[in-house]
């Protein structure tokens, strides 16, 4: 077995290791309908992952100021009438537990409000590899700000060459960037490789699957 090449990894949650991002479109979609200002599904998914303030700047533009309040309250209630649909996504919790089998932390890096956080680790089920977590209760700007990242990496209590984030959005990579963190892209939450590669991801899978397959040769172990 190959040393690692790091210390702790850091994992996006939704998208990452949950199929959780086209519930958050359907969700965002019936909000939006509801306080009247319908958007169109692909633009709503371009923006999953993002701040949730600057996702509704960027979908609802200058009618964010009256309408976000009320739209971000129907999306958490319709998300939460989606959440017997939410799945782990397809050995997520096997990649977790081998990388703490191996000695590396554990760290799930999101922004995800506690309520969410709860439902979603509860399906991934990941138990005692997890070692600390992040939500939205931590931070006051999420992805792509860096905030989330720094919160982790001192959570973990390593430094942010010696961490490596997993994740599936740009805003991922960008974030990731930003703390001078080194990012590992899945396309389990629909977006291209040659996007999350253009944002800066040092290599691409499919999703958390595939990256345990090549663990061995992953940025994780390799050098």
């Amino acid at each position: 077995m190959p040393d690692a090449t790091c210390s702790a990894v850091l994992f996006d949650i939704d998208g990452t290791l949950v199929d959780t991002n086209y519930l958050h479109v359907e969700a965002w979609s019936r909000a939006f309908v509801e306080v009247g200002h319908p958007v169109e599904a692909w633009r709503i998914h371009a923006a999953i992952g993002m701040d949730s303030a600057k996702l509704l700047g960027a979908l609802l533009g200058d009618a964010a100021a009256e309408l976000g309040d009320v739209a971000k309250e129907r999306h958490a209630a319709h998300f939460a009438d989606l959440a017997d649909r939410i799945r782990a996504l397809p050995h997520a919790r096997d990649l977790l537990r081998e990388l703490a089998r191996r000695g590396l932390k554990v760290v799930l890096a999101t922004s995800s409000p506690p309520e969410e956080f709860d439902r979603t680790t509860a399906v991934l089920d990941a138990g005692d590899a997890v070692l600390t977590a992040t939500t939205s209760s931590d931070v006051d700007t999420a992805k792509p700000a860096p905030d989330v990242v720094g919160v982790a990496l001192e959570r973990a209590g390593v430094a942010a060459e010696d961490a490596v984030l997993v994740g599936d959005a740009v805003w991922d990579v960008r974030a990731a960037a930003a703390a001078g963190v080194r990012c590992i892209g899945v396309r389990s939450g629909g977006v291209g490789a040659g996007e999350l590669r253009e944002a800066g991801a040092v290599a691409v899978y499919d999703d958390a699957a595939a990256l345990l397959d090549d663990l061995d040769r992953s940025p994780l172990f390799a050098r």
